[in-house]
């Protein structure tokens, strides 16, 4: 899995915790550590999803456009990650008269869809206010 979906929940998490409030991608940037650009890239994966609305100008920015009891990081998930369970290569060739190698991409395929269907199952269970309400009670 890549680093998009706990960026894209942090922020959202982020927006949460400062209800109508906008956020510059600058902003989000410092809070998440990392570069704006790829806070922008990102949010504009939510945007389109209908997670934040966005401003154009000096004082633009996003904010968030749902509701957190009600947004599971499933969603999030399927927004900005779904597929990246699996890797872009798998060992193996089928055209090879080896058993394993001419099967193995065939078998890993089925194991990644079944891990990311269960991983989905998972996450619609948290919501992003379950999220901030956990970090609420950190020390």
């Amino acid at each position: 899995m890549n680093s998009e979906f706990t960026i894209a929940v942090h922020s959202l998490v982020y927006l949460a915790y400062l209800p109508d409030h906008m956020a510059s991608s600058e902003m989000l940037a410092e809070n998440v550590c990392t570069h704006p650009a790829r806070i922008r890239k990102i949010m504009s994966s939510l945007r389109r999803s209908g997670f934040v609305k966005t401003k154009e100008g000096i004082r633009g920015g996003y904010m968030l456009n749902c509701r957190p009891e009600d947004t599971t990081l499933a969603q999030i998930y399927h927004a900005v990650s779904y597929g990246t369970l699996k890797p872009s290569w798998c060992t193996g060739n089928p055209e090879q008269h080896c058993l394993v190698s001419a099967n193995i991409q065939t078998v890993m395929d089925g194991i990644f869809h079944d891990a990311e269907m269960y991983l989905e199952a998972y996450l619609g269970n948290i919501t992003i206010e379950s999220v901030l309400k956990k970090i609420k009670k950190c020390p």
